[in-house]
């Protein structure tokens, strides 16, 4: 409440005299808030409430440039020292919430392929040196959520030898894949939580960690999110036409569409290795637990993928030792081939 005060006092600051409503929009998962002020002719911006002790808003005003070739909120007033800025309302209605309204496939379709569209543009503007690179390093660091976090904490099963073993060779094999895909930005949390309906093309939010790394890694995000999931013809239908898309933009993807899809589920089990580790230290750490009950999808989806790959075979057995076989793993069987990596 010691910060909303603070917001208040700020706003009223800047606008001498203007009687602004306050009404809380939105929190993110670490400390960031946000928060719609209402002007009295009924015109609102945001507020974003981002406490200078936990966070550096210097990101989001570079990136926010950086993305400028698609809907990013305008700012319009930033404090740096106190952590405040207004922005730009791009509505309140997630490209989420809008699935979630009306499931219909052709909606669904229609919003995604509108993602693409923007997503497209922001990698056509990608070159080197612009952004921090996702590089070994990070992979890594982000990888290793998974065993600290989701097996030490939420499953309370710290790695024994034998399972390190078992990820230490997953990790070798996945590794090479993801560093020899062409680079291009990344949003980096590229969700459909973080896409707004506003007329014209998506508003992008929360672009602040974006790096530049992987062709594929925000169509992973966007397909194989935390909160809405799609069965496996319609996502391969959606990533043919990012793949269509990326090519007639000159994108650097595979010729072949196997290839990229290849790459794309690769990309996958990083990323969900990532998320499992997150979604469990929000909770074990900051005590947040939105995003707890989360974590079995990306382990179904971690197995699907490491199933369909005798390379990432590592990564399937470590998994079905720590939580066990289910539906998934009989799903698996029946519809999921093992693949090799070609020319391997």
């Amino acid at each position: 409440m010691q910060r909303l005060g603070q917001l208040k006092k700020w706003l009223a600051q800047q606008y001498p005299g203007v009687e602004i409503q306050v009404e809380f929009a939105a929190a993110d998962a670490d400390f960031r808030r946000y928060f719609r002020a209402i002007w009295p002719d009924g015109a609102s911006r945001i507020v974003m409430d981002a406490p200078p002790e936990h966070m550096n808003t210097d990101a989001y005003v570079k990136v926010r440039d950086v993305f400028a070739m698609v809907r990013v909120p305008q700012i319009l007033l930033r404090d740096r020292e106190q952590g405040f800025m207004l922005l730009e309302d791009l509505g309140k209605i997630t490209y989420l919430a809008a699935l979630q309204h009306d499931e219909r496939p052709q909606v669904h379709q229609h919003l995604l392929l509108e993602a693409l569209d923007t997503l497209v543009e922001i990698q056509r503007g990608s070159q080197p040196g612009v952004l921090p690179e996702y590089d070994e390093a990070l992979l890594l660091r982000e990888l290793s959520l998974f065993p600290d976090w989701y097996c030490a904490k939420e499953l309370q099963k710290p790695l024994n030898f034998a399972q390190k073993q078992l990820w230490d060779a997953g990790v070798k094999a996945l590794l090479p894949m993801l560093l020899s895909q062409p680079k291009v930005f990344v949003h980096r949390d590229f969700i459909v939580r973080n896409l707004m309906l506003s007329a014209g093309a998506p508003g992008v939010l929360d672009f602040q960690d974006a790096v530049y790394g992987p062709v594929s890694y925000d169509l992973v995000s966007l397909l194989r999110d935390a909160f809405i999931e799609w069965d496996e013809p319609f996502v391969l239908d959606i990533a043919i036409r990012y793949w269509e898309k990326a090519r007639a933009a000159g994108l650097p993807v595979p010729e072949a569409f196997d290839d990229f899809y290849r790459a794309f589920e690769w990309m996958g089990v990083q990323r969900h290795l990532k998320v499992a580790g997150i979604f469990s230290r929000l909770h074990h750490r900051d005590g947040k637990d939105k995003y707890r009950a989360e974590i079995p999808r990306f382990i179904k989806y971690l197995k699907r993928a490491t199933r369909r790959y005798h390379e990432l075979a590592p990564f399937y057995q470590l998994l079905v030792q720590l939580v066990g076989k289910d539906e998934t793993d009989a799903e698996l069987q029946s519809s999921y081939p093992v693949l090799g990596v070609k020319g391997s």
